[in-house]
């Protein structure tokens, strides 16, 4: 779709708005235009000893009257064309959060967070100017030519109009080779200013890690630099934006010359009026509206179309993971992975290959294995965050895609590796999947996670603001509110990413004995643990042992033990650090 479609589509849809404001500039170019010709009239009145003083004070008054409502015009268009135009940024940004929203980790592996953040300001930003100043401008200023020209053509004198022409093409076509110029400067603008927008972005998130390594000045020049880029990428966009006045001067200059000579001439042969010159002459300073218009319009438009370069791609990127589902409930069943096989893009050696296993209903399984083995993309592939390439996956006798993703996802409670939280309060980011909840089934979630007491100890307690990201918050103690999140939400299946890494083993063993509980209290809801503690999983219904993306051991704790492989060795190994530790 290309940026004219974009904004026609929306005018068709607010074509109210868009009449109105018309209406009210054809009101205002029409007593603009008739500006010129009272005063012209008024003047050789003046000369002719035509108008006494009442009638000058009655020409005056109408002066004043057509000054008024120009002025009540000019304040009606602005006020229901901006908010029309506003509207355009509204509709952009919400389908572009809701795109974004839609899309999996695949497709935020191959973009810049920052990058995004600009796209949906300052890129949105000149579309929406292209809607709402362009085509007001544009109109305004095609209606004003029109009007002007008619004028001065069939009103005042043709000869003189077409005279006055004649350095028009000249400046159509510096008008022509300037857009082209506006247009690469204005997309090189909005890049640089994407960029520095992502080291920016980079940069705070990361700024413990810059503090840490000392790399502050490093980054300060890396910014210095970027901001640098930015400006003069601007700076060239303004520079080129600024030539179409030196044009419309030119050419407007070059026209008045031509017109007083011709107009110098004709009066001298008694064909035209000192009046008449006067008007011809301020209609002909009326062109100056119309020639910055278009000035302006070429320029806004050229900005407007590179952002919409750079938007359109991601607005109409595929979905990394489909949504084609058709089933919206889902009752707790047997999850059953056949022969999975997946692949991360661009890569040989597979991340999941030939996996199949079964969890009933109600019990646990546990993951384990060596860093990289697969275990976080095995829950990926539950998620539907990663399509296998071959095999399948079903929950309850129906396979996985056949369910709609807010319906999987929502039967679904996971806590990734690493813990996100919001800027909010404890009490807010433990209720985020039951906003709904009560204060005493917050409080009882985070009993069962073990981070009540930790919690009662600070002074606002369940009212303590986290920061962003959770940053007045303890690693522990985020990686147990999110554990709190996934309980209160009460899904059908829990998924556990190693999510018990930065707790010590005490608090470990507590939390593990509350998901028992709550496992007894509610027969269907199963839970996948995966871990690189096996005591995370010890007392897991089913264990199995990744390696390089395929199963090499699965059963029981015991029986993993008698079998005296990897498992064993590494729960030997894991039981006397442990003991040297405590000791």
């Amino acid at each position: 779709m290309s940026l004219s479609r974009l904004i026609g589509g929306f005018v068709s849809r607010h074509r109210g708005s868009y009449v109105a404001s018309a209406a009210m500039l054809a009101g205002v170019a029409t007593c603009t235009v008739w500006v010129p010709r009272k005063i012209g009239a008024m003047i050789d009145g003046l000369a002719a000893h035509r108008l006494d003083q009442h009638a000058l004070l009655i020409e005056l008054a109408q002066l004043l009257a057509l000054g008024l409502v120009i002025y009540v015009l000019r304040v009606g268009w602005r006020l229901r064309l901006f908010a029309a135009a506003y509207q355009l940024g509204v509709e952009l940004r919400t389908r572009f959060y809701a795109r974004l929203s839609a899309q999996g980790p695949s497709f935020y592996q191959q973009q810049r967070t920052g990058d995004l953040m600009a796209l949906a300001t300052n890129d949105i930003d000149a579309i929406e100017s292209a809607a709402g100043e362009a085509m007001l401008a544009g109109f305004d200023g095609s209606l004003t030519l029109i009007m002007v020209l008619a004028i001065m053509t069939l009103g005042v004198d043709w000869r003189l109009a077409l005279v006055a022409l004649l350095p028009f093409p000249l400046m159509a076509w510096a008008f022509w080779r300037i857009s082209s110029h506006i247009h690469t400067a204005s997309t090189d603008s909005l890049e640089r200013f994407a960029a520095l927008n992502d080291h920016v972005q980079e940069s705070l998130v990361g700024v413990r890690t810059l503090r840490a390594l000392g790399l502050e000045q490093r980054s300060a020049a890396k910014f210095g630099e970027l901001a640098e880029q930015a400006a003069g990428a601007s700076l060239r966009a303004q520079q080129w934006e600024a030539a179409y006045e030196p044009a419309v001067g030119l050419t407007l200059g070059a026209a008045g010359f031509l017109t007083l000579g011709l107009g110098s001439y004709l009066i001298w042969q008694g064909q035209l009026t000192i009046g008449d010159l006067t008007s011809f002459t301020m209609y002909l300073g009326q062109l100056i509206w119309p020639m910055f218009a278009a000035g302006w319009v070429l320029a806004l438009i050229e900005r407007g179309r590179a952002a919409w370069a750079r938007l359109q791609p991601l607005m109409e990127a595929p979905l990394s993971v489909d949504d084609h589902g058709s089933l919206t409930t889902l009752a707790a069943g047997a999850l059953v992975l056949d022969t999975v096989t997946f692949r991360y893009g661009g890569q040989q050696q597979p991340a999941l290959d030939n996996i199949s296993l079964a969890l009933p209903a109600g019990q646990t399984l546990g993951l384990v294995g060596p860093t990289g083995a697969g275990k976080s993309t095995l829950l990926k592939v539950l998620l539907r965050q990663a399509t296998p390439q071959a095999g399948s996956v079903t929950w309850s006798g129906a396979p996985l895609a056949d369910y709609t993703l807010a319906t999987l996802r929502g039967a679904i409670s996971w806590v990734p590796q690493e813990s996100f939280l919001f800027s909010a309060t404890i009490a807010e980011n433990i209720a985020l999947g039951r906003p709904g909840a009560s204060r005493a089934e917050i409080e009882h979630a985070a009993a069962m996670a073990a981070i009540d007491e930790d919690i009662k100890r600070f002074p606002a307690g369940y009212d303590t603001s986290v920061g962003e990201k959770g940053i007045t918050l303890s690693g522990g103690q985020r990686q147990r509110v999110a554990i709190a999140r996934a309980l209160l939400a009460a899904s059908d299946l829990l998924l556990l990413d190693d999510a018990l890494s930065a707790v010590d083993t005490g608090t470990e063993t507590r939390i593990l004995e509350h998901l028992e509980t709550l496992r007894r209290e509610r027969p269907g809801r199963s839970a996948i643990i995966a871990s690189h503690r096996l005591s995370a999983v010890a007392n897991a219904d089913l264990i199995v042992v990744l390696r390089d993306g395929r199963i090499t051991e699965q059963g029981s704790h015991a029986a993993l033990l008698a079998a005296d492989g990897w498992y064993a060795s590494q729960w030997k190994y894991q039981q006397l650090e442990a003991s040297l530790d405590a000791a």
